[in-house]
């Protein structure tokens, strides 16, 4: 009875042996273009790796276009960085040597936590630098600064005048031109005309009365 079983496994074993050696035995070119599943542009230089062949690894080119040999039955992996992976596997029965894939990846968004950079190598020289630092104006002392009188005679010195400020002066400077007119003509003393005026009349009267 022994005999008999072990009779049936040894060629059970073997049809099974000759089903698969056929699969194994054969070779079929996988070829295909890897974009990206948003935006359908290719993704170039792309790691394609044969898990089933040792973790036999390949490279797809710049035009994201790959082609290599397999066999029925291969799981392949793709993977990219800055993507997700994805991985596929050879169908065992293709009708022809010749198998064909679009391959569509789809990016991966990866958040990595804040990292903050600090200019102390130690905690102690944090510490003396921490307890030495002069702590800024809050926001009443920088508006009295702004408003003394040094800051505000510097600004007038240093700032340019604007149109309100000249039209003003303008003004003003009309103005006195017009008041010293006046005040020339209304008064003789302030007009050297009538000064030469009076001086040739007191010339005039002496002279008269010297003839007489």
């Amino acid at each position: 009875m022994r005999y008999c079983i072990a009779f049936f496994l040894f060629i059970f074993s073997v049809t099974t042996f000759a089903q698969q050696k056929p699969n194994q035995d054969k070779l079929i070119q996988f070829s295909g273009i890897i974009t990206d599943i948003d935006s359908s542009n290719v993704i170039p230089y792309v790691t394609i790796t044969n898990l089933s062949a040792k973790s036999k690894r390949v490279g797809a080119d710049y035009r994201g276009y790959f082609t290599f040999i397999v066999n029925p039955g291969d799981t392949i992996l793709f993977t990219a960085i800055g993507y997700k992976k994805f991985s596929t596997i050879i169908p065992q029965s293709t009708p022809d040597s010749k198998y064909t894939i679009m391959v569509k990846l789809k990016s991966e968004v990866i958040n990595l936590p804040t990292v903050r950079i600090f200019p102390w190598a130690t905690t102690e020289e944090f510490t003396h630098e921490f307890l030495s630092m002069k702590l800024a104006d809050d926001d009443l002392a920088i508006a009295k600064k702004n408003l003394s009188k040094s800051s505000i005679n510097g600004l007038i010195q240093s700032l340019p005048r604007d149109g309100g400020e000249i039209s003003s002066q303008n003004y003003r400077y009309n103005f006195d031109r017009m008041i010293n007119k006046n005040m020339v003509q209304t008064n003789p003393l302030l007009n050297p005309f009538a000064w030469g005026k009076l001086m040739q009349q007191i010339f005039d009267g002496d002279k008269k009365r010297s003839d007489n």
